[in-house]
């Protein structure tokens, strides 16, 4: 495969994957995890095959146009840095999976586990190879939304729920403000393409919009991975499965916050801004993440402590600004990578086979797991930086690089000393660690006797741990041409010299890592006791808890701030609603005709009388289906049908019949539902008293003034708009080319599925989404008693058919409808031939997908009147929710379809064919995105027709019994109410 397809393979594979493993059944355990497994592993191979490529110092690209006058293309970028990031999120990817397949319960619903897991690796590689700003923005926030689900995917648990529901509200805010200054930065460039923005370092840093991008991108890469003062939503994560935790917190999510600081590091890094926020914030957070690690009593709490002070050290490094600084921060993201997952596994383990990760009842688990206890120390030993660990090297040249000496005495003290307290404090966790879980006397307070676990589900760690002692011993060779790679690729010529050796001979960084060790050691020994005591959380600080700060916060902007904006503006009323946005629709229109209604060019030369009338018809009909609406629901329906039918002639009148016939059936497929649908509203009642006085008097004639004064200025806008010359018309473009580049002379339907067919895919989805919203709101609906008592031509046949006992009431037509329905079935064929016709000739004259749907939707309209509901769905060869996903689908593939070929999403091709007995047919690619609309369209209609048909057969809700009121208040009836 070429490189721009391995990029296109190494996104969509997972996502595919995801996508088939959400259907795998529930017990094919063995199956779904080695599905997921191949799935992850044919993407390491991808990323694998393309090193050749990267390891030359070349960047792979492949671009899809989308709006490219916009700078919207979707770019798809691999450098050396994306590339070695793209490997570590595949290979612990594929370590992970195999560990869940003996981690999780079978009593767990692992489908959608892996279906989570691998849409969760595909976000994360999308990001990471994004070569367009707000692409990578929007798989940000993907990620933000699988970790979610991945995090409470024991939904059961409230801590997990609270868990995913905090880590989703922080990184999503993140998010947005990562957007924002993403579009300041476009702005700033003039480009979103990440090779423009690259380039572009000193126009960047000279902006006076610096700033604010500065602090909105460091908000959003903040609070990704974990920074103080964000650092509270990880350790709430905890509550994720183990296999979440070890792929969240080592190759995935948190850090995507790091990843970004380096990518965005070419063209940001280098202020005083800069290095104040970044390093002093990572700074802060190294420090007071291993602090909190120390004291904690669940293993899994230590560890996401741990990993928040990792992440604060590479973010000071990376705030330093410093080439080496950025060499060491790389090299340290995959070695924390390393260690870091193959400590959750084995904390994952203990879990699993102790029953508990409380350190409080952990101990001597060496006597009865051996081989984990003793990879657990190895990895452990490289997170405190022991030497000939993988560990070492990077924490060695974070000391080399906080030794440097600075002009400014903070600096130069504060930088060194805080680096080796933090270093201390790793080496006290670390040994907390091995000698608190794996030491000591046999645990005593355990359900069950722990063990050593399934071959298999150990195996990750032992080859994670492999990793740690390799690249602690000979560097040079297995980590070195990889990591000179990935930093070239984001330094270029700057690349500073950089040595891998393990001994560098005595020098400041060697002897702040002795310190940090002895230290370290004594520092344990020092606080023995105050473990023993068994005392949650860290002391000085254990009352600051961020989720109780969060969870304040959250109830005074949700409950607070919104109860008192929902008191002075809200309401649960339609008609201040609706006043509120016309109100405000009508001053913003106001704004631009300020200067006066001349500006809009009104002329009555031209206007045809009859077209006038037709138009004051369509007025009346509008105007008295408003009045009616108050009392007459059924004639306001007839009236507002009849404002449908001007505006169908208007149509036909400006020489638009496509539109005129889809204004047709919208109106008769409308009309109709919204008629089956008024039977099970209760009956309207008029006041019979006067109510409200004077206020009730303005307020309805403010409302009508406002109601006018919108109508009028939307008349007078829309008429001057298609009564002006058009200067710069595009419909010559469509005519032109409808043919000549869409295959079609209906150059209305060309636009529809070929110019404009992405638009119109949107549109047919939120069909979609609006049917299936409609059904769900009437599945708990409950008609209102008064509105369930049948008409009295059915009241009669059913005093006919219980004198008839022999009768098939269920099957057979009611008499009172004999001919009507012996009608509406013979009308089932014709209308099914003519929704054909119109699909069929929908290219090349008026017709299409949409009207030929919207017809196809009148046959099964007919059906349930003649038939009713049990009859018909006794009878009936259409699933709705299936045709309307087959239909998406169809659109879908014939878009990609254009793709595989190399021209943009949804370009139609069409060519004469040959039909034997006919002669040559043209024949169009766009029929078949025509296809998924009319699939969508009839299974959507059907869908909401299902819904309202199902009210003639449910129970209705129990009538209210009135309540006593005092004789001097009488009952009032107001028309707005039931």
């Amino acid at each position: 495969m070429t490189g721009p397809v391995l990029l296109l393979f190494l996104v969509a594979l997972p996502y595919a994957g995801s996508l088939i493993a959400g259907f795998l059944p529930t017990n094919a355990r063995n199956t779904e995890a080695w599905f997921a497994g191949a799935i992850a592993f044919l993407g390491l191979v991808a990323a694998l095959l393309a090193y050749p490529t990267i390891a030359a110092g070349e960047v792979i690209r492949y671009e899809i146009e989308w709006l490219p006058m916009l700078g919207l293309n979707l770019v798809f970028r691999m450098d050396g840095f994306a590339w070695i990031f793209s490997v570590v999120v595949t290979f612990i990817g594929v370590l992970v999976v195999i560990y869940a397949r003996y981690y999780m319960s079978p009593k767990d619903p692992v489908p959608r586990f892996f279906a989570f897991l691998l849409a969760f690796m595909a976000s994360m590689l999308g990001l990471i190879v994004s070569g367009n700003l707000i692409q990578m923005v929007v798989l940000w926030e993907m990620t933000s939304i699988f970790s979610f689900l991945l995090i409470g995917y024991w939904y059961h648990n409230q801590a997990a729920r609270d868990g995913a529901r905090m880590a989703l509200t922080v990184t999503a805010l993140g998010g947005l403000a990562l957007l924002v200054g993403v579009l300041i930065i476009g702005n700033i460039v003039g480009s979103f393409d990440l090779d423009d923005v690259l380039a572009s370092g000193d126009a960047v840093r000279n902006s006076p919009l610096y700033i604010p991008a500065l602090i909105l991108v460091l908000l959003g890469a903040f609070t990704k991975s974990a920074q103080f003062p964000f650092q509270f939503w990880l350790p709430q994560a905890m509550a994720a499965p183990t296999p979440v935790s070890a792929y969240l917190h080592s190759a995935t999510m948190v850090k995507a916050g790091v990843f970004l600081l380096v990518r965005f590091w070419p063209f940001m890094a280098g202020t005083d801004a800069w290095f104040w926020i970044v390093t002093y914030t990572g700074l802060i957070t190294l420090l007071l993440g291993a602090y909190s690690a120390i004291f904690q009593q669940d293993l899994k709490g230590l560890l996401a402590y741990s990993t928040i002070s990792h992440l604060g050290l590479i973010t000071t490094l990376l705030g330093m600004g410093s080439p080496l600084g950025l060499v060491a921060a790389v090299f340290h993201i995959i070695n924390h990578a390393t260690f870091k997952a193959s400590l959750f596994m084995a904390a994952g383990i203990i879990d699993h086979e102790a029953g508990t990760r409380d350190m409080r009842k952990l101990s001597g688990l060496i006597r009865f797991m051996p081989f984990t206890a003793t990879l657990a120390m190895v990895a452990s030993a490289a997170m405190a930086g022991v030497p000939l660990l993988n560990g070492f090297i990077s924490k060695e040249m974070f000391f080399t690089e906080t030794a440097v000496r600075n002009p400014n005495p903070f600096i130069d003290y504060s930088l060194p000393i805080g680096a080796m307290l933090a270093g201390m404090f790793s080496v006290v966790y670390s040994l907390r660690f091995i000698i608190g879980v794996f030491f000591g006397p046999p645990p005593t307070e355990l359900d069950r006797t722990p063990h050593e676990p399934p071959a298999l589900m150990r195996r990750p760690i032992e080859l994670l741990v492999l990793i740690c002692l390799l690249v602690g011993i000979i560097p040079g060779m297995t980590i070195g041409p990889f990591l000179a790679a990935a930093v070239h690729s984001v330094l270029g010529a700057e690349t500073p010299y950089y040595s891998l050796s393990v001994w560098h001979g005595f020098n400041a960084p060697l002897l702040m890592s002795l310190v940090a060790l002895v230290g370290g050691v004594l520092m344990y020994i020092a606080l023995r006791s105050h473990f023993a005591r068994g005392i949650d959380g860290p002391p000085l600080i254990r009352r600051l808890k961020g989720q109780r700060i969060f969870e304040r916060v959250l109830v005074t902007v949700s409950w607070k701030w919104a109860r008192t904006l929902e008191m002075f503006l809200g309401t649960r009323r339609l008609q201040p609603q609706l006043f509120l946005v016309v109100a405000i629709a009508v001053l913003a229109a106001l704004i631009p005709l300020s200067r006066g209604f001349g500006a809009l060019g009104l002329s009555l030369d031209g206007l045809d009388p009859v077209l006038a009338l037709l138009w004051a018809i369509g007025l009346a009909c509008a105007i008295g289906a408003a009045y009616q609406a108050k009392f007459h629901r059924l004639a306001a329906l007839i009236l507002m049908a009849g404002a449908g039918l001007v505006t169908c002639m208007t149509f036909v009148w400006f020489s638009a019949p496509d539109l005129a016939l889809t204004q047709l059936v919208v109106e008769i497929v409308t009309t109709v539902l919204i008629l089956l649908g008024l039977r099970w509203l209760p009956q309207r009642k008029p006041e019979t008293e006067p109510r409200g006085g004077i206020k009730t008097f303005v307020r309805r004639y403010r409302d009508l003034a406002i109601a006018v004064i919108a109508g009028a200025g939307m008349a007078l806008v829309s008429y001057a708009v298609m009564t002006r010359p058009l200067l710069d018309s595009i419909s010559a473009f469509f005519l032109e080319r409808a043919y000549a580049e869409g295959g079609g002379r209906n150059v209305v339907n060309v636009i529809l599925v070929d110019f404009r067919g992405f638009d119109t895919m949107g549109e047919i989805t939120v069909l979609g989404i609006v049917a299936i919203t409609v059904f769900a709101l009437l599945r708990r609906f409950r008609p209102a008693a008064e509105s369930v008592p049948k008409p009295a031509q059915q009241q009669v046949q059913n005093a006919y058919d219980q004198a008839r006992p022999e009768r098939d009431t269920d099957s057979t037509v009611h008499d009172y409808l004999t001919i009507p329905a012996v009608i509406m079935n013979w009308m089932f064929p014709v209308i099914t031939v003519l929704a054909v016709y119109l699909f069929l000739r929908g290219h090349d004259a008026p017709g299409g997908g949409f009207a030929a749907g919207i017809t196809m939707s009148i046959a099964f309209i007919l059906q349930y009147m003649a038939g009713g509901t049990r009859w018909v769905e006794a009878r009936l060869r259409i699933l709705p929710i299936r045709w309307m996903g087959s239909g998406l689908l169809v659109a879908m593939l014939t878009g990609l379809g254009s793709l595989a070929f190399g021209f943009p999403f949804l370009t139609s091709a069409f060519q004469y064919v040959d039909v034997p007995l006919i002669g040559k047919v043209p024949m169009a690619s766009a029929l078949f995105f025509d296809l998924g609309v009319f699939l969508l369209v009839v299974g959507a209609t059907v869908l909401i027709l299902i819904a309202l048909a199902h009210q003639s057969i449910r129970a209705p809700k129990p009538a209210r019994v009135p309540e006593a009121k005092p004789a001097s208040r009488p009952t009032v009836t107001t028309a707005g109410g039931r």
